[in-house]
């Protein structure tokens, strides 16, 4: 259908400009494969709903910041993300806080209007702070509300099934509760998948990956052939749950031994007996690894090699706390992965540490599935739209109505 091919060539545009940055017209239709009128057509079209911004020629800067329409047409001019205009609520629900900004296009991890509050285990309390602070950062203005969680969350219908270390979000329809406390559409994106989307957009020509972060859990997401890869369950890459052999550590989901119960902050700081990884670093550099740090990071080089090799990857990135440690600790992890790994026998194995980038990855997964989805639109995903639409609209000076 014609709104079907209008929706995947746009997606097409939006995803050709991550990786690239900024590009012309003529380089956008050469790289989709599309006619240039196309093409232009449909930047134009992104580029009145706020899309996209264009830069001047000469200074490099957005040729045009206010509600006034753009020039347009010049085929010369380079085309990027709309880097100014924030066009997402972004919330990252922690186990011990809640942070929200809102987000343009192309993200920086520290946005200069960032709200910060308690999570607490009480969901009215949390939703009452969340609508106090989503009104402040003007949030009736934005497209929809993009939530990073931690456990096992079924996406597609906006619910945690299960969290180990937050399980009151177990109890509600979190999607609900935030979309009535923020009045926007709201998509719910599993906070280690967010962070290997994120990765994703800033190394946009890297391969495929598995990305294993070190938080108040310990979790992994992976990158295949270019996706993210989901399954039809709600659950993949649950590295952290992988019990070890003699560790009588009882973990939050209820079993014992796993293998984050030795390498989540918490358990780090169990471990050496002060809740301070500034003076473990100090340690390290002073004395080498300890024993029990060297056994625990063994342990999880065996299971992300496991992982490898039934995925058949062979690179891997590390975020969250251990890479806050001094080099030795992720060289450590990376030579344990090497042992385990088939691929290390014929090959390179990759492993490197990675700063994360979870906002940029709530970016990615806004545009993909709230506003262009490969599929057809729910409720949820119209709604959204709609609101970009109207963005378009107030630009152009008219009202903006449903398509039917």
């Amino acid at each position: 259908m014609p709104s079907s091919l209008r929706r995947l060539n746009e997606r097409a545009v939006l995803q050709r400009l991550r990786r690239l940055g900024t590009a012309t017209r003529a380089d956008l239709a050469k790289a989709i494969g599309i006619s240039q009128p196309t093409a232009g057509k449909i930047i134009d079209e992104l580029l009145a709903c706020g899309l996209l911004e264009e830069l001047d020629e000469s200074a490099g800067e957005p040729s045009g910041n206010g509600p006034e329409p753009r020039r347009l047409g010049r085929p010369g001019r380079l085309i990027r993300l709309d880097a100014v205009h924030p066009r997402f609520l972004g919330i990252e629900l922690g186990v011990e806080q809640t942070r929200l900004a809102p987000l343009p296009l192309t993200v920086s991890e520290t946005p200069a209007d960032t709200r910060e509050f308690a999570t607490g285990c009480n969901p009215e309390a949390w939703a009452r702070q969340l609508r106090q602070h989503a009104a402040a950062l003007s949030a009736e203005r934005l497209w929809g509300a993009l939530v990073s969680v931690p456990g096992v969350v079924d996406e597609a219908a906006g619910r945690v099934l299960y969290s180990p270390n937050l399980h009151w979000t177990e109890q509600v329809h979190l999607a609900e509760l935030i979309g009535q406390a923020c009045a926007l559409p709201v998509l719910l994106v599993q906070e280690i998948r967010a962070l290997a989307l994120g990765h994703q957009s800033a190394t946009p020509e890297a391969e495929d990956f598995l990305l294993v972060d070190f938080g108040e859990g310990v979790g992994g997401a992976v990158i295949e052939g270019g996706q993210l890869l989901s399954h039809p369950l709600p659950l993949s890459a649950e590295l952290g749950h992988t019990p070890v052999p003699g560790n009588p550590r009882r973990c939050g989901c209820g079993a014992h031994g796993c293998v984050e119960t030795l390498l989540s902050r918490r358990s780090l700081a169990e471990s050496f007996g002060r809740d301070d990884l500034t003076a473990l670093a100090a340690a390290i550099a002073r004395d080498g690894l300890p024993p029990w740090l060297r056994d625990a990071l063994h342990a999880m080089g065996t299971v992300i090699a496991g992982a490898l090799n039934v995925l058949g990857l062979r690179r891997v990135v590390i975020t969250g706390h251990l890479t806050q440690l001094p080099p030795l600790v992720v060289a450590t992890l990376a030579d344990a992965v090497r042992r385990g790994a088939m691929w290390a026998r014929f090959g390179e194995v990759v492993c490197e540490a990675a700063p994360r980038r979870r906002l940029a990855g709530l970016v990615a997964a806004g545009l993909d599935r709230l506003l262009f989805p490969a599929s057809h639109s729910s409720p949820l995903q119209q709604a959204a739209r709609l609101r970009m639409r109207r963005t378009a609209a107030r630009r152009a000076g008219v009202k903006a109505r449903p398509r039917t």
